[in-house]
């Protein structure tokens, strides 16, 4: 089942979701690439900024959303960047005609299955002296995800919820670290975990449930009907969430950790 992205709910904590993305950048120590693919490049942000850090590069984003596609078109007024619509569990990295300089994958690989996999083909592409940068969530066991998954085991469609819970995944430092260093990469591999402070003005009602709701709910609620069925998932889901996350004073506290990878390709 295809996820249907909606670029305005992944954008409405914009701040909070490119500080990984900067933090894996600050990591990469590429002069000058020729060419500099994202994998995953969503609704073109992070792109944009790939494209900022490097003007003389050619610059590929590759995405399986049309949706996120058509905002970072919008976005690139400037026809800096090449959009490709493709799937990377069957995208050739061979289609882009040249040997990438840098490879990103910036909070996507946990949605490709296979993807330990995948990244052998694309490290194996790589232009000597090239770099490789992914970041990937690690919190599938925190609240937003164990709540999610006890909401599915309650659900009368458990077993299709809990199927869309677990779909995927992402691993962790020490498993990237293998990988990239397998194919001659020397790898820094690291994990952070962000407190975000959502909502510190007290203007939502449930911002933890806004956040999810950009990102993983998503893949449980398009296994439902829309309308009643749909709601009464995401009303459940929405009260635990709220209990989990209570208000502060500084606002609603989201910790959420974060894996990291940079092999250099020397």
């Amino acid at each position: 089942m295809a996820i249907t992205w909606d670029p305005s709910r992944y954008e409405e904590f914009t701040d909070e979701r490119m500080r990984p993305f900067m933090d894996l950048m600050a990591r990469v120590g590429a002069d000058s690439p020729g060419l500099v693919l994202d994998l995953g490049c969503g609704n073109g942000l992070a792109t944009l900024r790939l494209a900022e850090r490097w003007p003389e590069a050619r610059i590929v984003g590759i995405d399986s959303s049309p949706e996120m596609l058509a905002a970072a078109r919008e976005r690139d007024t400037e026809g800096r960047v090449e959009w490709v619509e493709a799937d990377l569990a069957d995208w050739r990295i061979e289609d882009v005609g040249a040997a990438p300089d840098v490879i990103v994958s910036n909070a996507t690989l946990q949605w490709v299955p296979r993807h330990l996999v995948l990244m052998e083909t694309w490290l194996d592409a790589l232009a000597p002296g090239g770099w490789f940068a992914l970041q990937v969530p690690g919190n599938f066991d925190a609240p937003t995800h164990a709540l999610m998954r006890e909401a599915a085991v309650e659900h009368p469609r458990s077993g299709e919820l809990e199927a869309a819970s677990t779909r995927y995944g992402a691993g962790d430092p020490a498993t990237y670290l293998q990988i990239l260093s397998s194919h001659g990469l020397a790898v820094d591999a690291w994990e952070t975990i962000y407190t975000h402070v959502l909502d510190p003005a007290g203007e939502r009602e449930n911002p933890v449930l806004d956040w999810v709701g950009g990102t993983g709910l998503r893949l449980m609620l398009e296994v439902l009907e829309e309308g009643e069925e749909r709601e009464a998932f995401r009303e459940t889901y929405a009260e635990k969430i709220k209990a989990a996350y209570p208000r502060t004073p500084a606002g609603v506290l989201l910790p959420f950790r974060r894996v990291f990878a940079v092999g250099h390709k020397s």
